[in-house]
């Protein structure tokens, strides 16, 4: 089984559609094994995925997960994705042999009003009966065979997601369950296509009173308890989203998971450390001193392991934010600060694609789709970066580290307490960005948030796993892929050319790297940044994180005699002023120091502008809270 991008050609297309969390993509992960991620709430799904099923006798499906969306009439970017795919409006593709409409059990009354819309399409449709696990445990009795004929296609029971308890899940992983449904939709599926030959007909679109009167109708024979089932717990709610105590709730939270990032990764950041050290000594022990020696202990080791050493606070934060997710909390938290975000002239809306670029600001960006409104929208990608992405985590971790004491106050660690108030002065400066740009260059009226509520669920220990299996494995092809590449050039220029003859300093003062550190350092002086510093920043420029192996590539090369550079804290803790170390966090909060950045901006909004205008305002305000915290921080520590 496999994931492809392109159309698949005469193999039959399926389309799976359906309204966001309804676990659409949960099923296409059951059925196809593609491994995407999950997330609790609307609006995760902003492009469509495609892969493909064997089926018994050679026959083979190609699986489409399209957007979620709650009409075939779209008011939202990625709505217009599903809408244009069934329709078969878009461009060198061809529409959808079929549909599976994905249905959550639990929430008929408003599911069963895109289904009827996806019948009129006259297509081959199956409808698969999602959640039924949940719907039980609510005590809701749905008449399947009477759903069916009211619906006038094959309804089929599946559990995309069981929580079941860690037995049972362990079980899962031999195989499939068989309880899941798969392959009775996966056989349903084939036999409705293998019926196409049948005269279908499309039929008007009803209109929205229509709709809900049959969908009334529907219920009243098939599930006539399903207006009665609870979804929501309105006493949790009532804490939750509690304009004072959500807050303070929401705080707290984040406290709790940034005290962690550090807490729990002392262990594995120790291990990591001294592996590191045992490689470049086992190196240096088994290669005589040359070149060779140089590129993979001072270049390699040195730089990609100062690097690696962070995988474990990037997997804690990422796990929390997964729990979050998966819980159904996240929407709530939108909701809880739609006011605040609405007085910076910011739609509610933005909240999710903005916490998502605290993973990435890439994803942050292109989730802004599901925002309608182009001002919104445009305001909201331009200050997606000024989240505090995973990448500048480790840069973050490594100042922390080398220049704030681990000084415990009760139940709060002060690092923690640091690297909670960098993630707050990214979001404050997020948020005082949006409001001069809403007012000064993009004026436009505040967008109320309208956002369907998911209802709490245990997370899931399989989606937990596997998302942070996902997110090991992309910080590792990062490392495998473009940081080792940076730090094979960085070594390069670092090394030649050689130093001359009765040279005093390390041989890297001399190279091509040393030059071009020296001639930044006239622009950085007023800063606090040294000429390895900025070194550093050049190479960042391809990934934050890689300003972190750039500084362990430099500082190992810049040893002199017999010293080497096998921790990277210690060194800068010696060589730096804490001065140099609060302008160097100053500038992280704000610089963009990622390319890819810029290139999803130029993509989605389809204009060089925007991107070059990211690029200068970042800049010019890194450079400004740098100097202004270099010099106060110099004046308060003489």
């Amino acid at each position: 089984m496999s994931v492809h991008a392109a159309s698949l050609g005469s193999v039959p297309c399926i389309a799976l559609v359906g309204n966001p969390n309804c676990g659409k993509t949960a099923l296409f992960n059951l059925i196809t094994g593609a491994r995407q991620k999950v997330a609790n709430y609307a609006g995760v799904t902003v492009e469509r995925k495609q892969g493909t099923v064997d089926l018994p006798h050679g026959v083979q499906l190609s699986i489409l997960d399209l957007p979620g969306t709650y009409s075939l009439n779209p008011t939202t970017a990625d709505e217009a994705v599903t809408h244009d795919v069934l329709m078969g409006l878009r461009a060198g593709e061809q529409a959808p042999d079929a549909i599976v409409a994905v249905v959550d059990a639990t929430n008929l009354r408003m599911n069963l009003r895109l289904v009827l819309q996806l019948r009129s399409l006259g297509k081959p449709m199956v409808v698969a009966l999602n959640m039924m696990d949940v719907a039980r445990a609510h005590g809701l009795q749905i008449d399947v065979p009477r759903l069916a004929a009211e619906l006038g296609v094959p309804v089929i029971e599946t559990v995309a997601i069981d929580n079941s308890l860690l037995g049972n899940w362990l079980a899962r992983l031999r195989g499939r369950p068989a309880h899941s449904g798969r392959e009775a939709l996966l056989t349903a599926a084939h036999q409705a296509l293998s019926n196409r030959s049948e005269t279908l007909v499309a039929t008007p679109m009803l209109d929205q009173l229509t709709l809900m009167l049959r969908v009334k109708r529907i219920l009243a024979v098939a599930a006539p308890a399903a207006p009665r089932v609870k979804r929501f717990n309105h006493r949790i709610d009532a804490v939750v989203m509690h304009p004072v105590w959500g807050l303070v709730l929401l705080a707290a939270l984040l406290m709790l998971v940034f005290q962690a990032v550090f807490s729990w990764a002392s262990v594995p950041m120790d291990a990591i450390k001294e592996g590191t050290a045992a490689t470049g000594d086992f190196l240096r022990g088994q290669m005589p001193a040359g070149m060779l020696r140089s590129l993979l202990v001072d270049g390699i080791v040195a730089g990609v392991g100062s690097v690696v050493i962070f995988l474990p606070q990037i997997l804690i934060l990422f796990f929390f934010i997964l729990l979050l997710e998966d819980s159904g909390y996240l929407p709530r938290a939108a909701f809880l600060l739609d006011n605040v975000m609405g007085k910076v002239g910011l739609s509610g809306r933005a909240f999710i694609p903005l916490l998502s670029s605290f993973a990435c600001a890439v994803p942050g960006i292109m989730a802004t789709r599901t925002i309608p409104n182009w001002r919104d929208r445009l305001a909201t990608i331009m200050v997606a970066p000024l989240m505090t992405c995973s990448a500048r985590l480790p840069i973050y971790a490594l100042l922390i580290g080398a220049f704030i004491p681990a000084r415990d106050f009760g139940w709060f660690n002060l690092q923690g307490l640091t690297l909670f108030g960098l993630y707050v002065a990214g979001i404050l400066s997020a948020m005082a960005v949006a409001w001069v740009f809403k007012r000064v260059w993009m004026k436009s009226s505040y967008q109320p948030l309208m956002l369907e509520l998911p209802p709490y669920r245990m997370p899931n220990l399989r989606n937990l796993l596997l998302g942070l299996w996902q997110r090991a494995v992309i910080f590792l092809q990062r490392v495998g892929t473009i940081i080792f590449a940076v730090m094979v050039v960085l070594w390069f220029l670092a090394s030649f050319p050689a130093a001359p003859a009765g040279a005093t300093g390390a041989a890297i003062q001399y190279s091509y790297a040393g030059m071009l550190g020296h001639a930044l350092e006239l622009v950085f002086a007023p800063i606090g940044f040294n000429w390895q510093i900025a070194i550093s920043l050049v190479p960042g420029m391809a990934a934050r994180e890689v300003a972190v192996g750039a500084l362990g590539t430099v500082y190992a090369l810049s040893a002199t005699g017999d010293a080497t550079a096998t921790a990277l804290s210690p060194l800068i803790a010696h060589d730096w002023s804490l001065a140099t170390a609060y302008s160097l966090l100053a500038w992280y909060v704000f610089a963009p120091q990622c390319i890819s950045t810029l290139v999803i901006v130029k993509r989605e909004t389809n204009s060089w502008r925007y991107p070059a205008l990211m690029a200068a305002y970042l800049f010019g305000l890194a450079y400004l809270a740098s100097f202004v915290t270099f010099r106060v921080a110099t004046a308060l520590l003489a």
